[in-house]
C-alpha cells in the first residue's frame, strides 16, 4: 500500500537537502505564531500609549499566540479568499474580548512583512553559524595542509606549485567574504514596522486623535518589542523589495563560494589527488561499481546554482513594484525567500560536511609534482649551467628544444618525462643526473605559500576567526 504522502509533490529542500531548523522557520505553524505574535505587540504597544485597550484584553491575545489550528484557518481562507483575514479571524475567535481591537489600524502587511524580516533574521542568524562552521572546517585543513606541495594550475594547465594549505586559504577567505556581508545585512534588516495601508500612517493618525507623536511612538515601539532598533524610515504599503534583494544578494555570494570550491574538489578529485568523503557502503555508480563519484561536491553545484539564479526574482520583484504596493511580489516571495534560505542551508551543510572531511592523497600530489617539474626547474637549471660557464642564449635554446623533444614523447606515446636525462646527457651543460634530480624538491618551488598560510590564519583570517568562537556549531550531516 502506497503511503498518501508520497502521492503529492514534496519539495526536495524538505526531504533531502535543508536542516529541520531553517525548515522550522520557514514553516506554515511558525509564520501563524508570528503574525498572533505580531497583533499581540501591535495591541500592547497601543494601550502603553494610551489606546481604549484593556490589560485584559491584551493577555488574552498573548494566551492565544501558539494555539493555531489550521483547519480552521483553511476553512476560512477558502470563504474569504485571503489568508491574513483568515488567520485573523482564527485568531479573534479564539480570543472573544479581544476580536474587536485585533489589528487595529494596520494593514495586511503589518504582519506578512513584519513576519518576513523576523524569518529572515533568524534564518541570517542560521546561515551565519553555518558560514562560522565551514570557515572552522576550512581553516583548520589549511593549517594541516599548509606546507603540502601540489601542482598548481591557472588555464587548468600547469604552473607553479603551490600548497593545498594555500588553495584551501582561498576558499577561507571567499567564506570570511561572505559571514561579513552576512553580518552587515544582519545588522542593517529593519521591520516595516505600523505604516498603514500606503505608508502615510493615517489610519493610526486617526486612533490616537491628530497626535503625531504617538504615532511616531507606536512606530518604534512595535519595532523595539520585535527585537530591532527600529523600524524603515519610510514606506509604502510594504517595505522597499530592495531589502529582500539585498539579503538574497548575500545568499548569492554564499553559493558563488561553495560553487567554486565544488568545481575545484570535483578537479582534485578527477587528479586523484584530494576527495570527498565516500562512505563504506555508498554506491558510486550503478554500471560501475569501481567508481567514487563526487556526489557532494555536485550537489553543492546544483544547489549553489538554483541560489545564484534565484537573486533574479528578487531584482524582478523590487524593479516591478507600482507605486506605494502591487501583489505581484506575493507568489514570487513566498517561494524566493524560503527556498533562497532553504538551499543556503543544505548548501553550507554539505560545504561543511565536505571541508571536514576531505581525504588527501600526497603520494598522487607527489606523483604528479616530479612528473611536471622538470620543466619548471628548467630556470634554475639554465642558472647554474651558467654559473659554470655555459653561454646563456645557447643553454636556453638548447633547453627549449629538449624540452619540447620530451613534451612530444609524453603527449604522443604516453612515455615519462626525460627531459632531465636528456639534459644530463648534453655536455653543453656540465650537470649530472643526480645534481638535477637535487633540483627537484617541490619545496623549493612553492614560494612563501606554507608562510602566506600561517600569517593569513594568525592575521586577518585568525581575527575573524576568534570572533566567530562564540558563535556554537551546528551539525553537518547530510540526509541523503
Amino acid at each position: 500500500m502506497t503511503d498518501s504522502v508520497y502521492e503529492g509533490y514534496q519539495s526536495p529542500f524538505s526531504e533531502r537537502y535543508a536542516s529541520p531548523a531553517m525548515q522550522g522557520l520557514f514553516s506554515q505553524a511558525h509564520r501563524a505564531r508570528l503574525f498572533r505574535r505580531l497583533w499581540h505587540i501591535l495591541a500592547q504597544s497601543e494601550r502603553e500609549l494610551g489606546l481604549n485597550i484593556t490589560q485584559e484584553q491584551v493577555e488574552e491575545l498573548g494566551l492565544h499566540t501558539e494555539d493555531v489550528d489550521f483547519e480552521v484557518i483553511a476553512g476560512y481562507e477558502k470563504q474569504l479568499r485571503h489568508d491574513v483575514m483568515a488567520h485573523l479571524k482564527a485568531y479573534a475567535a479564539l480570543c472573544p474580548k479581544a476580536a474587536p481591537i485585533i489589528h487595529l489600524g494596520a494593514t495586511s502587511c503589518y504582519v506578512t512583512d513584519n513576519a518576513d524580516v523576523l524569518i529572515m533574521r533568524d534564518a541570517l542568524s542560521l546561515i551565519r553559524q553555518r558560514l562560522a562552521g565551514v570557515a572552522r572546517a576550512l581553516a583548520n585543513q589549511a593549517d594541516k595542509h599548509k606546507a603540502l606541495p601540489v601542482l598548481a594550475f591557472t588555464h587548468f594547465q600547469p604552473a607553479q606549485p603551490t600548497t593545498l594549505g594555500k588553495r584551501l586559504c582561498l576558499y577561507l577567505q571567499d567564506v570570511l567574504s561572505d559571514l561579513r556581508e552576512a553580518e552587515h545585512a544582519l545588522t542593517n534588516l529593519r521591520p516595516l514596522g505600523s505604516k498603514g495601508a500606503t505608508g502615510t500612517q493615517a489610519s493610526f493618525l486617526e486612533l490616537f486623535e491628530g497626535d503625531h507623536e504617538k504615532v511616531r511612538q507606536l512606530d518604534l515601539l512595535a519595532a523595539r518589542k520585535m527585537g530591532f532598533d527600529g523600524p524603515v524610515s519610510v514606506s509604502g504599503q510594504t517595505y522597499s523589495r530592495k531589502m529582500d534583494f539585498q539579503v538574497l544578494s548575500v545568499l548569492s555570494g554564499i553559493a558563488q563560494s561553495a560553487h567554486k570550491f565544488s568545481n575545484d574538489l570535483r578537479l582534485m578529485q578527477h587528479l586523484k589527488e584530494v576527495e570527498e568523503p565516500f562512505e563504506v557502503a555508498q554506491v558510486g555508480s550503478s554500471a560501475m561499481p569501481y567508481k567514487r563519484n563526487p556526489m557532494r561536491a555536485e550537489r553543492m553545484a546544483a544547489l549553489a546554482r538554483h541560489l545564484i539564479t534565484n537573486l533574479g526574482n528578487a531584482a524582478h520583484t523590487a524593479a516591478n513594484q507600482w507605486l506605494e504596493r502591487t501583489l505581484d511580489d506575493s507568489a514570487n516571495r513566498r517561494l524566493s525567500l524560503s527556498e533562497g534560505f532553504l538551499a543556503a542551508d543544505g548548501l553550507l551543510t554539505l560545504y561543511e560536511n565536505v571541508a571536514k572531511g576531505l581525504v588527501v592523497y600526497p603520494k598522487m600530489m607527489e606523483a604528479r609534482l616530479l612528473a611536471e617539474l622538470p620543466f619548471m626547474a628548467t630556470e634554475n637549471i639554465l642558472m647554474r649551467a651558467v654559473k659554470r660557464g655555459g653561454n646563456r642564449q645557447v643553454l636556453h635554446e638548447r633547453i627549449r628544444e629538449h624540452a619540447m623533444a620530451a613534451g612530444k614523447l609524453i603527449k604522443e606515446e604516453g612515455r615519462p618525462n626525460d627531459l632531465l636525462f636528456r639534459i644530463a646527457q648534453d655536455p653543453a651543460f656540465g650537470l649530472t643526473e643526480d645534481e638535477l634530480l637535487s633540483m627537484l624538491d617541490p619545496r623549493d618551488y612553492i614560494g612563501r605559500a606554507r608562510e602566506q598560510v600561517e600569517e593569513y590564519l594568525q592575521g586577518e583570517a585568525g581575527e575573524q576567526l576568534k570572533a566567530l568562537a562564540s558563535i556554537p556549531g551546528l551539525e553537518a550531516d547530510i540526509n541523503i
